[in-house]
């Protein structure tokens, strides 16, 4: 799939919009001012698309070529700001947006990575780079640990759909076979392990060493 593919564009447009819709979400819940709700949003959702952008030197990076990719995180973070009293009330909202964030940029940044000659590792990685980068960044602009960090299960459902998107892109499938089920995967585990609370390992034992 072409870097320039329409349904690719739509993906992270799309992707940009549901993780800018969280991070606005959590600025509203840290009570940020209006400047704060715009710098989380945008920062969520064109984080891990930057970073990926710099580390395969896809430059200018495309959230700086495209007035669209800033227009996006903008607007989610108005809507936010305006409408937080009512999605603030959905329970889950927050994760909920950032699953599906998660799921639309784990396979466009694989995706794009391939186009741009990496390897199929390498390109799962970004990927998987590309959906947890933003929230990470968003975290720490909060002064929360980040999500991919806290034993939740986040990293790994994202290098999920990030590797299926790589395997049938190379085998040559339809656009819709390699992009849908891989955002499927990665939301859909996302969801489940919030749902039930499944958590990766974390060490036993007392902490001091």
């Amino acid at each position: 799939m072409p870097a320039d593919s329409p349904l690719l564009l739509v993906l992270e447009l799309v992707g940009i919009f549901v993780f800018a819709l969280s991070g606005g979400l959590v600025a509203v819940r840290k009570h940020l001012d209006i400047f704060g709700v715009l710098v989380l949003a945008g920062t969520t959702g064109l984080g891990g698309g930057f970073l990926r952008d710099v580390l395969i030197d896809a430059t200018p990076p495309t959230a700086l070529a495209d007035w669209r990719y800033l227009l996006v995180p903008v607007a989610a973070g108005l809507t936010t700001f305006r409408f937080h009293p009512t999605l603030g009330r959905m329970e889950r909202l927050v994760n909920i947006f950032d699953a599906a964030g998660l799921g639309l940029f784990c396979v466009t940044g694989a995706l794009k990575a391939l186009d741009h000659g990496l390897g199929p590792v390498p390109a799962a990685l970004m990927g998987m780079v590309t959906g947890i980068g933003g929230g990470m960044a968003r975290d720490l602009l909060a002064g929360r640990v980040p999500v991919v960090f806290s034993s939740e299960l986040y990293a790994t459902p994202a290098l999920a759909g990030a590797a299926w998107a790589v395997l049938a892109q190379r085998q040559g499938w339809d656009v819709w076979v390699v992009a849908l089920p891989g955002v499927a995967v990665c939301f859909g585990w996302r969801v489940l392990a919030i749902m039930r609370n499944w958590r990766a390992p974390v060490p036993s034992g007392p902490a001091s060493v």
